[in-house]
């Protein structure tokens, strides 16, 4: 596939990273020359320097023939002309537009082939507060994905000394909880990935991946670990984009405090919040967080866009009582130094939003993918089409499936109901199929799995 990446920066990069050891044409254009050097002495990519929304950059980029425009520069307005650009002039078939101004996307009718021709519009503070909001709902897992709009969930937990199932094989969960299917798709140990048969062994500190119905996540997490309180007291350093969505989406539910250095958006907050208490100050002051019994604090979130700021306030919070501690961290390699320290999950804005990329990037009908321990594994939902003549999968047993290795089937979802995948599971058409890959590299022979031969048609 040929893609055109507008901007260089955290997404850009990143997206560029993981489509480049996937067989693609990738060119990626930015306007600085020194980002896009690192970047082509790293990968095997073409560059280009310019502003993207140029006719003659674009041009020279490959418009002409590209199959697909992902424009993730940090001008909104940029993204928006360049696809404008692409339709026009070039009859790019997919455009795709991080857009981030809340007062863009809520018109409607504004992005489509008669205004302003985006196929997918994406608003990356809006994964990130959706996806810390998941981590709220489920105090103890270190990663929630929700797939067919939340029927079933993939949730990531560390076992701990202690938990029912710890120091047990994995065949002994069914009778610890016969009423609830579930299924653990990868298991972790000391970063290296475990494919889990029956007689596997969790160990503590163990990071096991498991997928079940929503309703019976709380369940399997407490074969695990000790299951935490819920969190009441919500503490976030940070009132921009992403702690003010944050806050309007829980203050109904917890009891939330803002901490914002700008006193004029500190006005804004506590003009547009609800309930949301908001304080002007800075969240690395030790008297503020005191004053403001940081120590009954079920949750601290640093939100700013500051690396340095969110992990020095968070070290601080945690050490003034806070229960648990959330961190963004925008700088990839940050995030593997400070998790599972003082800091109990570093979130990463670029590889929350790349899953949401990569779903349009991938081959076959690819519902949504979603890139899990920063990127190391990916679980996919991909819907089966055909039968038994033209797939692959349909009219197929599980059992019977020649996955790529590394890669498991943790469930299907079919119309409304969950089903946990097992050895006899048969595969229907219009089914949605969860799959988890430890080894990215055999993305494209999942992808061809799910696609239908010639003969369906």
């Amino acid at each position: 596939m040929k893609i055109i990446i507008l901007g260089a920066g955290q997404v850009g990069g990143t997206l560029a990273e993981h489509l480049a050891g996937e067989a693609n044409d990738i060119t990626v254009v930015d306007t600085d020359a020194d980002r896009l050097r690192d970047l082509g002495d790293r990968l095997d990519i073409r560059t280009v320097v310019g502003r993207g929304s140029f006719p003659t950059v674009l041009r020279q980029a490959g418009a002409d023939d590209a199959d697909m425009l992902v424009a993730v520069t940090n001008s909104d307005e940029v993204n928006m002309i360049a696809c404008q650009v692409a339709y026009t002039l070039f009859h790019t078939p997919t455009k795709i537009a991080r857009v981030r101004e809340a007062a863009y996307l809520t018109r409607t009718g504004l992005f489509d082939n008669e205004a302003i021709p985006v196929d997918v519009l994406i608003s990356p503070e809006q994964v990130v507060t959706n996806y810390i909001k998941r981590l709220i709902e489920y105090p103890g897992a270190l990663q929630v994905i929700d797939f067919a709009e939340g029927k079933a969930q993939l949730v990531a937990v560390k076992a701990y000394y202690g938990g029912p199932l710890v120091g047990q094989q994995l065949k002994q969960l069914r009778q610890h909880m016969p009423n609830v299917d579930t299924r653990v798709a990868a298991i972790f140990r000391r970063n290296r990935p475990i494919m889990p048969q029956g007689d596997t062994v969790i160990e503590a500190d163990d990071e096991v991946f498991f997928i079940a119905a929503k309703a019976h996540i709380r369940a399997v997490m407490s074969e695990m670990r000790r299951l935490e309180d819920s969190y009441k007291k919500v503490v976030i350093a940070g009132g921009g984009h992403i702690g003010e969505r944050l806050a309007e989406a829980i203050e109904s539910r917890y009891q939330v405090k803002i901490i914002e250095m700008n006193p004029a958006r500190c006005r804004y907050l506590s003009e547009n919040l609800e309930s949301t208490i908001v304080l002007q100050g800075s969240a690395s002051d030790r008297d503020l967080l005191v004053e403001e019994n940081i120590n009954d604090a079920d949750i601290f979130l640093a939100l700013t866009n500051d690396d340095e700021a969110n992990i020095m306030s968070s070290l601080l919070a945690k050490r003034l009582g806070a229960r648990k501690v959330m961190t963004i961290i925008n700088n990839p390699a940050y995030v593997d130094l400070v998790q599972g320290g003082d800091i109990d999950i570093a979130i990463s804005p670029q590889l929350a939003t790349i899953g949401t990329l990569l779903t349009h990037v991938r081959r076959g009908d690819i519902e949504s993918v979603h890139s899990l321990r920063r990127g190391a594994a990916e679980a996919i939902e991909a819907i089966a089409h055909g039968d038994a003549k033209s797939s692959k999968v349909v009219g197929r047993m599980i059992e019977e499936i020649a996955l790529p290795p590394g890669t498991t089937i943790g469930a299907i979802i079919r119309d409304e109901e969950v089903l946990i995948a097992h050895d006899d599971t048969l595969i229907e058409s219009g089914d949605h199929v969860i799959l988890f890959l430890v080894d990215k590299k055999y993305i494209r022979d999942v992808e061809r799995l799910f696609q239908v031969g010639l003969s369906f048609f």
